[in-house]
């Protein structure tokens, strides 16, 4: 974890057969840091976190994560980073709490230190009246709240959070925005975040990285990027980037 940068990437790139994924990637992500990676859907987002958090080895370039290769140091990657996926299983058979052990168990943690933590993210995420509850009777924003629990309750380093507030109400993703923020500021946790939301990541984010068709076309801070595409705000500035304006007269000719 040298020089205060959490992830580090020289042309990083990942092919699947004939397509190309993800191409020359060259990001800097600093310790501490809120980076938010923005992008359409098949832009190669998911494939960058995949690479990055140790699930998948790259096609070509090279790239650290708190130090550690992802061609040799995997394991290692794993252990000090959490990930919440845009799709995540859940054990709907069990309770809160008890899938919350279970992952501290896989993260060799246990006994009263984990409890705390568990009664704690359960509390601050509005769930301490439904621990013990099995899961198939939660929401799909309640099973959110528990899986954005069970991503930051062994305290890693870095957490990778694609789509974090997909099916949450606004309330909720504001709590979540709230979490990250205080994560951030208060134990340098440095988050990297795959959004659709620009509003989410406008709020949040300090760094932004736009990815289209597997490429870094933009990076820069919501207010540098704004300023450059001559915006209103980031979503303007970001259908500027990938070409997704609409234009409401052209939307309406069916009407002619």
């Amino acid at each position: 974890m040298s020089n205060g940068i959490h992830i580090q990437t020289q042309g990083l790139s990942k092919n699947f057969g004939p397509v190309v994924a993800l191409k020359d990637l060259n990001l800097v992500v600093r310790k501490g840091s809120v980076f938010g990676y923005l992008g359409p859907n098949g832009a190669g987002k998911t494939t960058t976190v995949r690479i990055l958090s140790g699930l998948l080895k790259p096609t070509a370039g090279n790239a650290t994560v708190c130090g550690y290769n992802v061609h040799t140091e995997r394991n290692a990657i794993k252990s000090v980073t959490g990930l919440l996926p845009e799709s995540p299983g859940l054990y709907s058979k069990l309770s809160a709490v008890e899938f919350l052990e279970f992952i501290g168990a896989l993260n060799n943690l246990s006994g009263e230190s984990l409890h705390r933590r568990i009664d704690s993210l359960l509390g601050i995420l509005g769930l301490e009246g439904r621990q013990n509850d099995l899961l198939e009777s939660y929401s799909s924003g309640m099973k959110q709240k528990v899986l954005v629990a069970s991503t930051v309750l062994h305290e890693p380093a870095l957490v990778f959070l694609d789509e974090p507030t997909s099916r949450l109400d606004p309330a909720a993703s504001v709590l979540v925005k709230e979490i990250i923020l205080a994560m951030a500021k208060e134990t340098d946790t440095t988050f990297f975040i795959c959004t659709h939301m620009t509003d989410f990541a406008e709020d949040v984010c300090e760094v932004i990285g736009i990815l289209n068709q597997g490429i870094l076309t933009t990076l820069g801070a919501p207010n540098e990027i704004i300023e450059q595409m001559g915006g209103r705000d980031l979503e303007d500035a970001y259908l500027k980037i990938v070409g997704g304006e609409i234009d409401r007269e052209t939307l309406l000719s069916w009407r002619q």
